[in-house]
């Protein structure tokens, strides 16, 4: 592929901008702690490994050019974006989450994988994104369907590290977020970022 390292400077700049993967990555990680977010991260980077056999499928160029497909994916994540964020802010009104309950709330562990991956998987504007971003740094010389797999598998590396990061800096203020009072008000700004990603989706159009 030509232009590797600004592939990876432009990915890691779109990585770090907040979308839904952040917010639910957030949410997991001050409620249940490191392995809360790591699990959802993993299920992230899971969806992300679709997304890429999809472009080398030619299955996202078939969302991107099907009206239905897309709006269906679209109004589908739309509504379990919404479905969580309702569910964060119902939350608040529950006691938050005691150190004694925690252990029997971490083996619950499959459904942060899951609400990280059909965050990732439902969100039509990823495949677009892999559609129209990949194929910029793909050099005509060379096998497409090996260098959209060298990218994809780059940019879910990145993802990793990046919310790593994340996820241990989230950790380090712990005490503070960890206050009834705080983390009551990190779930209902979360909640409601959660719903506002999801109305933002429902209104996209293809590109």
């Amino acid at each position: 592929m030509s232009n590797f390292w600004m592939f990876v400077f432009m990915s890691v700049c779109l990585i770090i901008l907040p979308g839904p993967d952040t917010a639910i990555t957030t949410k997991n990680t001050l409620t249940f702690g490191y392995k809360g977010g790591l699990q959802t991260v993993f299920g992230t980077c899971c969806a992300l490994c679709i997304h890429t056999f999809a472009v080398i499928a030619g299955i996202s160029a078939i969302i991107v050019q099907s009206a239905m497909l897309f709006s269906i994916i679209k109004y589908i994540g739309a509504i379990y974006l919404i479905y969580l964020g309702v569910k964060t802010l119902l939350s608040i009104r529950k006691e938050v989450v005691q150190a004694d309950d925690t252990h029997h709330v971490m083996t619950r562990h499959s459904s942060f994988f899951r609400q990280g991956f059909l965050t990732n998987l439902l969100n039509p504007k990823v495949a677009v994104f892999f559609l129209t971003f990949l194929p910029q740094f793909i050099n005509p010389k060379v096998h497409s369907w090996s260098q959209f797999l060298l990218m994809g598998f780059t940019y879910m590396a990145l993802t990793v590290i990046w919310f790593v990061f994340y996820i241990l800096f989230i950790q380090r203020m712990n005490e503070y977020m960890k206050k009834p009072k705080t983390q009551k008000i990190i779930q209902g700004l979360t909640g409601v970022v959660l719903v506002g990603f999801a109305i933002k989706l429902a209104f996209e159009r293809r590109t």
